[in-house]
């Protein structure tokens, strides 16, 4: 199966919220299987940020005056053209990615979880909720939600499509305008999502695609939003929100991981064998939440690890658009670099190649080998850094006490796996770990799915969540109204000050005995 045609692109191309392209010259986007020219699409600038802003901040009223859902239905078609158009949208991404098809299905399948939960919850959790007034009968009070105006999504280049306009469904749902920088690597993934909205029905103001550097669009989406969701690397997470913080905006990050795997006596080894190979090479281990090191207990070490090799070993590495590969490309140039570094430095300092260990261009330009090390130390690059790539360390240790402590010792906290004997030891160690999400007897697809719940990380891994009530509310200012009736609290007329300064008194004592109170 051949890369979509140019002409895809060039009709994607033309989605950019760029004014004057001419002017603002383009950047030619690669194929990242072969280096070959995909297409090119419009480079942006602060100003092209500025007049999406303004675009944006025109249409967001109108769409936040409309019932909750009926925004729901516009983004109930969407999640029916995702289906609809799901083989040419995951050609899109990987062309963009290199990633694997079953990869590239990944982001379907989560921007169709998100479509459907939050259409589906959106509505309940926006309407005005009563709560309790200060007195009973005297005063009826609600919380309503208003949308917080135009929200700024900078999105990565690893899940270009789920990690932008998916992370705009739930901005959009709750009345929001959204303006999208996606990576300058993978802009036609979010631009071929955003098509698809405009499609379902999205006035296009409401969702504003602004391609570019991160220096120049994203620093100005940062100054010009009202909330700022960001999917990143942890040092310029720490970046984007001191700008946050001093302009006293809401901020919201998933960022890096260095995610571990627990594997206790007891486990069915060969189930956690097979899908650790999934869960350490996901497009290629360039994912935020896959697993970088594998904790297993040493009486089972040997045969765990055997049958782990021998898994990694039967994956199949390779490019193209069908499902015959397993393991897909490295993004750029860069990331090959950073693995191919992080290897030299593990083993000159003692590390073991247990599988893989190079590049593989007879493949295609950026393809690395899915690589197992054993006897990593802290003092290797890899041993407490994330690598984002297709390596994966293993450690022998003495009981789940130590591999929950080294689990643990880290200052990222995103994801973790865990299998045990029964499910609730597993559920046990789980509750142990200091990590937004856990995984028992998977790695990490189904907390990731699992859309109703919040999905986010812990020390430097994040701030905020994605998904749930919390993925929607985010994105609102709570607002609570108070009606006060028959009288106010003033001091009624003939009666005295102090007198009714007691009764006041002896009816907030008394409310104690109420509900909820």
């Amino acid at each position: 199966m051949p890369a979509p045609a140019p002409a895809v692109f060039t009709r994607l191309s033309a989605l950019a919220a760029i004014d004057d392209v001419d002017a603002r010259g383009t950047r030619v986007i690669p194929e990242t299987f072969t280096g070959e020219p995909l297409g090119t699409v419009p480079v942006g600038t602060a100003a092209d940020v500025e007049a999406a802003f303004g675009t944006a901040r025109a249409a967001q009223p109108r769409w936040a005056a409309r019932d909750a859902a009926e925004r729901a239905a516009v983004l109930d078609r969407f999640r029916g053209l995702l289906v609809r158009h799901r083989d040419e949208l995951m050609d899109i991404v990987q062309a963009e990615t290199g990633k694997a098809r079953w990869a590239a299905q990944e982001e379907i399948m989560g921007m169709l979880f998100a479509a459907r939960w939050f259409t589906r919850n959106a509505p309940a959790l926006l309407r005005p909720q009563s709560v309790p007034g200060a007195f009973p009968l005297l005063n009826r009070a609600s919380v309503r939600t208003q949308p917080k105006g135009v929200v700024g999504v900078i999105a990565p280049w690893n899940y270009p499509m789920l990690l932008s306009v998916g992370d705009a469904i739930p901005a959009l749902l709750a009345g929001n305008a959204v303006v999208v920088k996606p990576d300058s690597q993978t802009p036609f993934s979010a631009l071929a999502a955003a098509d698809l909205l405009y499609r379902a029905g999205l006035p296009r103001g409401l969702l504003q695609v602004v391609p570019g550097p991160g220096t120049e669009v994203g620093t100005a989406i940062a100054d010009s939003c009202d909330y700022l969701m960001f999917t990143g690397s942890s040092a310029t997470g720490r970046t984007l929100a001191e700008r946050a913080g001093r302009r006293l905006i809401g901020f919201s990050a998933e960022l890096g991981g260095k995610n571990p795997m627990i594997v206790a006596r007891g486990a069915n080894l060969d189930r956690a064998a097979k899908a650790a190979v999934r869960a350490c090479f996901s497009n290629a281990g360039q994912l935020c939440i896959s697993i970088e090191r594998l904790y297993v207990e040493r009486s089972i070490a040997d045969e765990f690890t055997e049958k782990f090799l021998r898994a990694v070993g039967t994956a199949r590495l390779g490019a193209g658009y069908g499902y015959t590969a397993d393991i897909g490309s490295l993004i750029s140039a860069a990331q090959l670099e950073t693995v191919t570094k992080h290897v030299a430095d593990a083993t000159s300092k003692g590390a073991t190649v247990l599988a893989g260990g190079k590049a593989r261009p007879d493949i295609g330009p950026l393809f690395f080998e899915p690589t197992v090390l054993a006897d990593v130390t802290d003092e290797m690059e890899c041993g407490r850094s994330e690598t984002f790539g297709p390596l994966v360390s293993i450690y022998p240790v003495e009981s789940v006490d130590e591999a929950v402590r080294l689990a643990n010792d880290t200052e990222y906290g995103l994801n973790a796996s865990v299998w045990a004997r029964t499910k609730a030891d597993g559920e046990r160690i789980a509750a142990r770990l200091r990590a937004g999400t856990v995984c028992v007897d998977e790695g990490y697809a189904p907390a990731w799915g699992t859309t109703g719940a919040p999905m986010g990380g812990m020390g430097t891994s994040g701030v905020g969540r994605r998904h749930g009530a919390d993925g929607l509310l985010k994105y609102t200012e709570p607002q609570t109204v108070v009606v006060t009736r028959f009288l106010n609290l003033d001091t009624p007329p003939l009666v005295p000050t102090a007198v009714w300064q007691r009764v006041l008194m002896s009816i907030t004592r008394g409310l104690r005995f109420l509900p909820g109170r």
